[in-house]
């Protein structure tokens, strides 16, 4: 019978993902087959699995912590916001129906069937299952009917880990009052709690601790200091949107208000003497070497959004002297016009940016599928001479039409999903820049383009270095937290199918 163990947190961005991603971590190095579980994603950083269903990037990196082939039933619902007020529901991997969050909130006790014979799945084939709650289970205006905090808990059997993030302030509070807000036998389940991403001398908790499990009566069992990592981050309170500072090659990153996989952009933060900024308005874009429209979850609203806030005209203009690359939504974008004859997202049309000879026409059947085919970079400043092979997925509610432009990536099958014309760059393919030493590449022709030089690296792939950010993140679980209560609460805790 599969031993469970759950991580929850007192709010969202405690650091939940990371710390079940190294508990993944961990167990793998010692031995068992581990898989993650997350009932219930509210993302917009999503991916595709090998038979083409859909689910949150945090448990595909948490499996690859695990060192396993990323499932669904890792995450078997999933909420991709569509506006301030609602959400288009997957569930098992396939797209359900757009939602209000009212509807949703009725109707989500209907799926615990699929939450129950997705763990089933996972615990007939692991030793180990290391849950994730989301945001607080102290959310008392939406514990009725809980499938992903404490509900979950309930019917999986499974001690809890409660984190708290101190870099964000007030985190005995923020344990004590999560705690104080549970219901008694709730407050049992609760074996630990974790202060997160602490920065100075830990023994300045000493006293705040004592206190805290005196009240609780729960240990603290261990305090993480803050330490960046490399690692794909779930939602949109990622510390990355801060950017960097300037360096000797610089990348914008358009943030559009419904941007989604800002994961494709990981690799560049990858590459020594790189900085990433996260663009809002036109004038951040002076002095940058590149520019990335990345995916949005509502193509027609944030390309409406550009127009309005003046970026698009000031894209268009910087195409002439620097590279833009456009992904899923952004390559959507970059063409002569956006059409919803469908009412997939608003409805109606829109003018692109221009920068691409495709028309888009969006539809509600949703192309999912992992792809594998051929990049080739022939124009413009990226201009290489080598086709390079890639491996990557397609997430995309619309098919663009090619008017003209370049193949810039090719799928197996012969098929073009992604175009080039000058500067100008757009694919449909997530996961792009992962491909081998790509990033780099890119960074060293703007390098070369500027007249500067950057530090050598490794020599290693993305992929590489990925796998060792992994076993970073063990090393800190592994230094900070009391390993040795952990597996004690794994021993006693066994989940029973019913």
């Amino acid at each position: 019978m599969a031993k469970v163990i759950m991580v929850q947190g007192t709010m969202s961005n405690a650091g939940k993902s990371l710390l079940a991603g190294g508990l993944c971590r961990v167990f793998r190095q010692d031995g068992f087959r581990v898989a993650p579980f997350k009932s219930q994603n509210m993302a917009l950083n999503s991916f595709v699995t090998k038979e083409g269903l859909e689910m949150g990037r945090a448990q595909v990196m948490q499996a690859e912590c695990a060192d396993i082939e990323p499932s669904v039933y890792m995450n078997p619902i999933l909420l991709k916001p569509t506006n301030d007020i609602g959400s288009q529901v997957i569930v098992n991997g396939e797209v359900l129906r757009d939602m209000p969050a009212r509807e949703y909130f009725r109707y989500k006790t209907r799926l615990i069937p699929d939450i129950r014979k997705a763990f089933q799945k996972l615990a007939a084939e692991n030793d180990i299952i290391v849950i994730e709650g989301a945001g607080s289970p102290a959310e008392i205006n939406l514990k009725e009917n809980d499938i992903v905090n404490m509900g979950l808990a309930n019917m999986v059997d499974a001690p809890v880990i409660l984190v708290g993030d101190i870099d964000r302030g007030g985190v005995f509070a923020q344990l004590y009052g999560t705690v104080m807000l549970l219901p008694p036998q709730e407050q049992q389940r609760i074996k630990g709690m974790v202060i997160n991403k602490f920065r100075g001398d830990v023994t300045l908790l000493d006293s705040g601790i004592q206190m805290l499990e005196e009240k609780t009566g729960i240990p603290v069992i261990g305090t993480v200091p803050y330490c960046p990592l490399n690692i794909d981050d779930e939602d949109s309170l990622s510390t990355r949107f801060e950017g960097t500072a300037p360096s000797l090659v610089n990348i914008g990153v358009i943030r559009l208000p419904r941007i989604s996989n800002f994961t494709d952009i990981s690799p560049f933060e990858m590459v020594p003497g790189v900085g990433i900024r996260y663009i809002t308005r036109p004038e951040e874009l002076a002095g940058l070497d590149m520019v990335i429209l990345p995916g949005t979850k509502n193509t027609i609203g944030d390309l409406r959004w550009l127009w309005e806030t003046e970026l698009a005209e000031t894209v268009q203009r910087m195409a002439a002297r620097v590279p833009v690359f456009g992904i899923c939504g952004g390559y959507q974008m970059l063409g002569r016009m956006v059409s919803d004859p469908d009412s997939v997202e608003e409805g109606g049309s829109l003018k692109g940016l221009g920068l691409l000879p495709g028309e888009t026409v969006l539809k509600r059947q949703k192309n999912r599928r992992q792809v594998r085919g051929r990049l080739s970079l022939r124009t413009g400043i990226l201009g290489m001479p080598e086709d390079t092979e890639y491996r990557g997925y397609e997430i995309h509610m619309g098919e663009t039409r090619n008017e003209g432009g370049e193949a810039l990536t090719c799928r197996a099958d012969g098929e073009v999903n992604g175009l080039q014309q000058g500067n100008v760059y757009g694919t449909y393919v997530h996961g792009i820049f992962d491909t081998g030493n790509v990033a780099e590449q890119i960074c060293r022709t703007l390098a070369a383009k500027k007249g500067v030089v950057l530090p050598e690296n490794s020599g290693e792939s993305f992929r590489q270095r990925r796998e060792k950010e992994y076993d970073r993140l063990a090393d800190l679980v592994r230094e900070s937290l009391d390993m040795e209560r952990i597996y004690g609460m794994l021993r006693e805790a066994a989940w029973r199918d019913e």
